[in-house]
């Protein structure tokens, strides 16, 4: 009796170290790829060490490229080895060419069971965005959209009223008339009023305030539209700008200061961008600066800029990879984000909440961003249509730099374009 107590007082000391050995958690490590700037590279750090505190058993290895154009390469690199990051961040536009090689793995699944995330939480347009052939592809962190930064300063010495949400193309080009200085009379241009890249991308969103369509069909596009004469009317408005008006630097002065740093020294009126502009628009310390809405054309249309969570197809833990996804796009994780600035949250609390519409950081109307949601468009979501983009981009470089007319890049972009547009058909 005496030899069975004494076995039973053993086991009662031994049990609970068995039992906590038993509990021990299984390490989980994970790598996400990112790009961007300083302050991007920051907040995404604060986002992976804020993970990893909250899951102790979780590790996140962070790859850094600043160069977007290094990191696209980088990336197609290691997906080519055999050996990507766990989670990336893509642009919409690019995910069929991933989603076409089997690089990524599908989400859709795995949100509709999540117990942290929910599909009705996330502004539409954003979510529709990563969805490809009935598939949804990544988690949208971003609702961006094209918007106007502006000098207040420069508009106030040439006695400029501030835009408003309801001006028109004929207000801005007005502006940016006032704005478009030669200070000493040497006939060189001093201050430009406006600052903006001759890219498909920042020329699309006025196509669609024409009236006009980028594609014949934006859901099974087989060509290109901008031979249509809304299409031509505001790429002529747009290449007019520069051309006609003069209110934007030509190839040489954007060749010896680009606009964004012009914007930042103080020599430029008006500058387009998205959200991303943000982090490094607060560096800005001698003057006082702001966001305005597109002008309006014969109707309101504004482009998406949107970049996703995506796991890769061959990740080795991914139901770690997606626990990362789900957090980075909690409330807790686009909070983090957006604090940075760099983002428009897709999540609808964040956005209408003081993380992001904070009054004391700037600018002071980032109500702005939320209220061209309803208004916000998309590119075609195909495999070859960065190519496609990138094709029709010089061809709209060439006319805005008085290289060819709007009639003969429209048409060459139209022709240059077309067998990528077969090569994709099914």
């Amino acid at each position: 009796m005496r030899k069975l107590s004494l076995l039973l007082f053993i086991l009662l000391l031994i049990l609970p170290a068995l039992s906590g050995c038993a509990a021990a958690p299984t390490p989980h490590s994970i790598s996400f790829m990112i790009s961007g700037s300083k302050a991007e590279y920051e907040a995404y750090q604060t986002l992976a060490d804020s993970f990893q505190s909250a899951n102790p058993d979780y590790t996140v290895e962070l790859r850094y490229m600043p160069d977007d154009a290094d990191y696209l390469r980088r990336l197609a690199a290691d997906f080519a080895a055999g050996a990507p990051a766990d989670v990336m961040l893509l642009n919409y536009r690019r995910i069929a060419a991933f989603a076409d090689r089997a690089a990524l793995e599908a989400v859709g699944p795995r949100l509709a069971r999540s117990q942290v995330l929910k599909a009705g939480d996330f502004y539409p347009p954003a979510l529709g965005a990563f969805r490809y052939q009935g598939e949804l592809w990544c988690v949208p962190q971003n609702v961006s959209s094209l918007v106007i930064y502006y000098n207040k300063a420069l508009f106030d010495a040439a006695g400029v009223p501030y835009p408003t949400n309801d001006w028109t193309w004929a207000d801005f080009v007005a502006a940016a008339r006032a704005l478009t200085v030669d200070k000493n009379g040497d006939s060189v241009t001093d201050q430009y009023g406006v600052g903006i890249d001759p890219i498909l991308y920042r020329l699309a969103p006025f196509i669609w305030q024409a009236g006009g369509e980028l594609v014949d069909d934006p859901a099974n596009p087989t060509r290109l539209s901008l031979d249509s004469p809304a299409a031509r009317l505001a790429f002529q408005w747009f290449v007019d700008l520069q051309v006609r008006e003069k209110v934007v630097p030509d190839a040489a002065a954007e060749a010896a200061q680009e606009s964004e740093s012009r914007f930042l020294s103080g020599a430029l009126g008006m500058y387009f961008n998205s959200r991303r502009a943000v982090p490094t628009m607060r560096t800005i310390k001698n003057f006082d600066w702001d966001v305005a809405p597109l002008p309006r054309g014969s109707q309101s249309a504004s482009i998406l800029h949107s970049d996703g969570y995506c796991m890769a197809g061959k990740s080795k833990d991914k139901e770690a990879a997606w626990k990362f996804i789900e957090y980075a796009n909690s409330v807790t994780g686009q909070e983090i984000v957006a604090r940075s600035g760099r983002t428009v949250p897709s999540l609808r609390m964040v956005a209408e909440s003081a993380s992001f519409l904070d009054p004391t950081q700037k600018p002071a109307h980032s109500q702005v961003w939320l209220d061209a949601v309803p208004t916000l468009r998309t590119v075609p979501v195909m495999s070859n249509w960065p190519a496609i983009e990138d094709t029709v981009s010089k061809e709209i470089e060439r006319a805005f730099y008085g290289q060819a007319s709007v009639a003969e890049a429209a048409a060459a972009a139209s022709e240059l374009t077309q067998p990528l547009f077969q090569k994709a058909a099914p």
